[in-house]
């Protein structure tokens, strides 16, 4: 399934609010799957100094991942899909 990275500015933003929109984003893609949209959260890197924000999203279409952020209420500049580097375990 494609994977789609979410771009995010969020100057200021605390740990606690990025840990609280990140609890958004895994229960929005839980709720959108169970009405048939799948979208799966997979993992974010944040850059503090930056306030910058990179989340990788798994779905079919970026229209979910769109409607999982904005359901979810996180801000984001744009979503492109992506591809997932991660190595498998040895």
């Amino acid at each position: 399934m494609p994977v789609y990275m979410v771009e995010r500015e969020l100057p200021g933003i605390t740990m606690e609010q990025l840990a609280s929109a990140q609890k958004r984003a895994i229960q929005m893609g839980h709720q959108l799957t169970a009405e048939g949209r799948e979208v799966r959260y997979i993992r974010s890197m944040f850059v503090p100094a930056e306030g910058r924000c990179m989340c990788l999203f798994e779905a079919p279409n970026p229209e979910n991942v769109r409607e999982a952020n904005e359901r979810a209420e996180i801000p984001f500049s744009r979503i492109v899909q992506a591809e997932d580097l991660t190595p498998a375990a040895a």
